[in-house]
């Protein structure tokens, strides 16, 4: 089978992850790399011996040998590419959050069918095959009482935040801040195993740019309500934990889950639960998936697999703008 030629929109230490994760699967080959800087472009795509570094979006957006882009650009810069990506017949993988609010997915959307392309939400966890184990656990648990999900870590971004400085993952006009880049992986995992949420409430910690520097989310269900613990400026240890009558389930995250325990609710018991070995590379398993489905997307499988992402991603989004709105976060998107 013919390599997807990959185009890489940023060159931060995720792209660099993906790019090897690409290569990993023997299914990718960097074709070329997209940076304003050219020197920067040409030094992240060496050691991967990429073919071409290109500092001019036109020219990049528009090349003839791309079959993908892969976009780790700031997030409010996502929308603008992708819908420039697909009008030039590229599939594209959007870093999360992909989108600022639901209208940008809609369009995107529409934008990605119309022209028959795969447009996937880089939410890597919902991949996993343990994430895939947690939500079978948690499918069987009987009258599910609730959940606390947690991803908290201080980034050192947030000591130039201190120093005065406003670095794009703190600042609002690149829609940065504590909910958009670690929280929403809490909120996949919500949604992903206990569907869209009735309410949700997001009690916000700012900081001085004006973002989220960690909080507190609340989910409400018809009979229980799940509660996100997220932030950028601390680092929790909690671990996660789903409650039901008879056992608690309790893993050591919600991304990159290696530990997963029942806890008996009457008699406190711990039994281990046999989980899969993860992978070496964290964004190994949907790069593979998602050149699987790009490869194949004339067929129903593939068809259906983009469908079910679309939709989570979709019903995350929603959730997402919701918390947003509820704690007066404003990014420059006309929402």
């Amino acid at each position: 089978m013919t390599k997807l030629q990959l185009g890489v929109i940023g060159t931060s230490n995720i792209s660099e992850v993906f790019v090897e994760a690409a290569l990993e699967t023997e299914q990718y080959e960097l074709r070329a790399v997209y940076s304003r800087t050219l020197s920067k472009a040409e030094s992240f795509g060496e050691p991967y011996h990429s073919k071409e570094a290109i500092d001019n979006f036109s020219a990049f957006i528009s090349h003839k040998d791309l079959d993908v882009i892969y976009i780790a650009s700031p997030n409010s810069l996502h929308y603008e590419q992708t819908i420039q990506a697909l009008e030039n017949g590229k599939h594209v993988i959007v870093e999360k959050p992909a989108f600022t609010n639901p209208d940008q997915w809609e369009e995107a959307s529409k934008t990605a069918e119309k022209n028959g392309l795969v447009l996937v939400e880089a939410a890597r966890h919902i991949h996993e095959d343990n994430f895939k184990k947690v939500k079978e656990e948690i499918s069987n648990l009987n009258e599910i009482q609730g959940a606390t999900l947690t991803y908290m870590k201080y980034s050192s971004r947030y000591d130039l935040v201190l120093k005065g400085e406003e670095p794009n993952i703190f600042s609002p006009r690149f829609a940065g801040g504590a909910l958009m880049d670690l929280g929403i992986y809490t909120l996949y995992a919500a949604v992903s195993w206990f569907g869209e949420p009735e309410e949700a409430h997001y009690f916000a910690q700012k900081v001085r740019t004006g973002v989220d520097g960690k909080g507190t989310a609340i989910l409400r269900y018809k009979d229980f309500d799940v509660t996100l613990l997220f932030g950028k400026t601390a680092t929790s240890t909690l671990p996660t934990e789903v409650y039901s009558l008879e056992k608690t389930l309790r893993l050591n995250a919600v991304v990159g889950i290696e530990k997963l325990e029942e806890i008996n609710a009457k008699n406190s018991t711990v039994k281990e639960v046999e989980i899969h070995p993860a992978a070496e590379n964290t964004l190994y398993e949907e790069a593979k998936v998602f050149a699987g489905v790009i490869n194949h997307i004339e067929e129903p499988e593939a068809k259906e697999k983009l469908s079910e992402w679309t939709t989570l991603a979709k019903a995350v989004n929603r959730t997402l703008y919701k918390l947003r709105k509820s704690a007066d976060l404003s990014f420059n998107d006309g929402h």
